[in-house]
């Protein structure tokens, strides 16, 4: 039984590389990475609630609400890492109880992204994915109270997701330190390759090899044109049926990656709009500062 469990956990954060992380450690030959990505039942466990907000269900499709269900995922895994990646561990209260309950010898790697940041760029996610009905940032953060009262699923909760200490220490309650590998979106970004064979010796496995970081994942913006956004979003697409036949499996990825970053229009962060949200961040990160001993004074600055 305990060869179907998971060995390590990608916790979150949402938009902070996650999707690229899981796509490079998935290269690794001693690595085997769930499908879906999140099967997110340490948050769920027992049932969905009754989301109430635009496409909430259908988002949650492929969530694992049962231990078999979930064991499932990794029943088939002959490697000796095997890993998820659910953003939504990180936030939920749930979470590091439940995982410590199923997983006490997991090892747990948080990306963390100057918050401000975050919810602007998840917030363009669900615009790009056609479910955010407001076309103002400052209006989707001035409705955020009203979304969460009336149970709309966590991807809503723009600002909210944002406190990291307060996530963390909840995590520190249940597990010990030295299970949890804290990363910055800027190491991803800054040195991917380094990043990811430091996770690699973290996890267990050769951290001499080499994969193709050259990638970058799930990219957000604001489609230019919705009908190829479509074509994205949409696997039984004829053209996707068609590349599926003609093209080799690494061609079609990076020319689907290419397609999505060429689609997407990615418009600043209004300045009033970051320093406001900063100011809402402020003690919370100064307290993450000193949890990490990191230097976050560029998330601090309007």
């Amino acid at each position: 039984m305990a060869a179907s469990r998971p060995t390590f956990l990608i916790i979150g954060a949402a938009k902070a590389g996650t999707t690229s992380l899981y796509r490079y450690l998935a290269q690794h030959p001693q690595v085997f990475m769930s499908d879906p990505k999140e099967p997110r039942f340490f948050a769920y466990e027992g049932g969905l609630p009754a989301f109430g907000g635009p496409g909430d269900h259908h988002a949650h499709r492929h969530t694992a609400t049962t231990w078999e269900a979930y064991t499932a995922l990794f029943a088939a895994a002959s490697a000796p890492a095997r890993g998820e990646a659910s953003p939504i561990y990180l936030y939920s209260p749930e979470a590091p109880a439940r995982i410590r309950h199923y997983l006490p010898d997991a090892h747990l790697i948080a990306i963390l992204r100057n918050p401000a940041d975050r919810a602007y760029s998840h917030y363009m996610h669900m615009r790009k994915d056609g479910r955010e009905p407001l076309r103002d940032f400052r209006q989707a953060l001035a409705a955020e109270p009203q979304r969460i009262a009336d149970g709309w699923e966590w991807s809503w909760h723009y600002a909210r997701v944002g406190f990291y200490h307060q996530q963390l220490r909840r995590y520190l309650q249940f597990i010990d330190r030295s299970r949890l590998s804290i990363y910055l979106f800027e190491d991803l970004q800054q040195d991917p390759l380094g990043t990811v064979r430091s996770i690699f010796e973290r996890i267990g496995v050769d951290a001499g090899f080499e994969p193709d970081v050259s990638q970058r994942y799930n990219p957000t913006g604001i489609p230019r044109s919705r009908r190829l956004q479509r074509l994205i979003q949409t696997p039984d697409h004829p053209l996707r049926r068609l590349s599926r036949r003609i093209l080799p499996e690494s061609v079609r990825d990076r020319w689907l990656n290419a397609v999505k970053h060429r689609n997407l229009d990615k418009p600043p962060l209004a300045p009033e709009v970051r320093a406001d949200l900063v100011q809402r961040y402020r003690e919370d990160l100064l307290r993450l500062q000193d949890l990490l001993d990191r230097d976050l004074s560029a998330w601090l600055t309007v």
